[in-house]
């Protein structure tokens, strides 16, 4: 074969080959861009969060479903109970979310530098293993944000009655010792933000690069509500069982087992408690999902405009 064929053999699979979109290289994003997000995502759904904190929690004649709850929730305290425990869950996010979305941006600019790919599956370990170490940074203020939301549902005499965060957390650590309260049901809540990060970050990164390879999708808003919604109902159902296992030990007044706690509520309830909440907890999760990454994808492309790095790329 003569060099002229064989260069345009060589050229041939590249041009019956179907064209595909480039994928810019990554770009180092503040570490503190989720914790922001997240926060801002939390001003919007934090009523969302109260109602499932309440229906996973209620006793006695309480209000067995969202919109019983929400009722009760208005007739009893008014507009502002809604966003009962609003510094808490603030906290939460400013050291949670700042925690898991930080280490796991950082771990996929790592892996991407070695020029590599991150699949599905790295990124679902990479996804586990920053939610893990959020989890467990986040825990004391995910204890206060259950606390302080389950608070008015509770008989005045059981009542902590936390001013605000800080003042549950001197509390906390006074009245219970730091480490046995601040700690409290950390393996749960660390496998949920385990499950819960891959969940949502895995899953939306995967879902916003097929919509985009895949696609006439561009980076757009469109793109992004659509992989953020599939990621909020992909994280939903997969942390539902842990969600009702460390709200059920946190906002317990006595010290139980999860071993103890999934005995008690399947003796109880059934199977069922598996799913208990899951409605409010999707519809509290999907939007904050969708809010979190709406804003998280706002900072980015002010960051860009700020650094002028052209808009549109990773």
């Amino acid at each position: 074969m003569s060099s002229s064929a064989q260069e345009s053999a060589s050229r041939l699979p590249a041009q019956t080959s179907p064209k595909k979109k480039t994928v810019a290289p990554a770009i180092r994003y503040p570490f503190w861009f989720g914790g922001s997000a997240s926060s801002l995502a939390a001003c919007v759904t934090h009523p969302l969060d109260l109602v499932k904190v309440r229906l996973q929690t209620r006793q006695g004649n309480a209000p067995q479903n969202m919109s019983g709850t929400f009722v009760h929730i208005l007739k009893n305290d008014g507009l502002i109970g809604l966003y009962s425990g609003i510094s808490a869950s603030l906290l939460r996010q400013l050291t949670y979310s700042t925690v898991r979305f930080g280490v796991y941006e950082e771990l996929k600019t790592r892996y991407t530098r070695t020029g590599r790919t991150a699949g599905f599956p790295a990124l679902t370990a990479m996804a586990m293993t920053s939610g893990f170490l959020g989890g467990v940074a986040g825990n004391f203020a995910d204890v206060l944000n259950v606390r302080m939301q389950h608070d008015a549902a509770l008989p005045p005499a059981q009542r902590r009655n936390y001013k605000n965060a800080l003042d549950g957390m001197v509390r906390m650590a006074r009245d219970e010792g730091l480490v046995s309260s601040y700690f409290r049901g950390w393996l749960p809540n660390a496998s949920r933000a385990a499950v819960m990060t891959a969940g949502q970050l895995a899953t939306y990164d995967t879902f916003k690069r097929l919509l985009l390879e895949y696609t006439p999708l561009g980076d757009t808003m469109t793109t992004h509500f659509t992989a953020s919604f599939l990621a909020g109902l992909a994280a939903a159902t997969a942390t539902s069982p842990i969600d009702v296992i460390k709200t059920r030990v946190m906002s317990s007044s006595k010290k139980q087992g999860i071993v103890q706690v999934i005995g008690d509520i399947s003796r109880t309830e059934g199977m069922r408690w598996m799913f208990k909440g899951w409605v409010p907890s999707f519809l509290r999760l999907g939007p904050h999902t969708i809010c979190t990454f709406l804003f998280l994808e706002a900072h980015r492309k002010l960051y860009r405009a700020a650094k002028g790095i052209d808009d549109g790329k990773e």
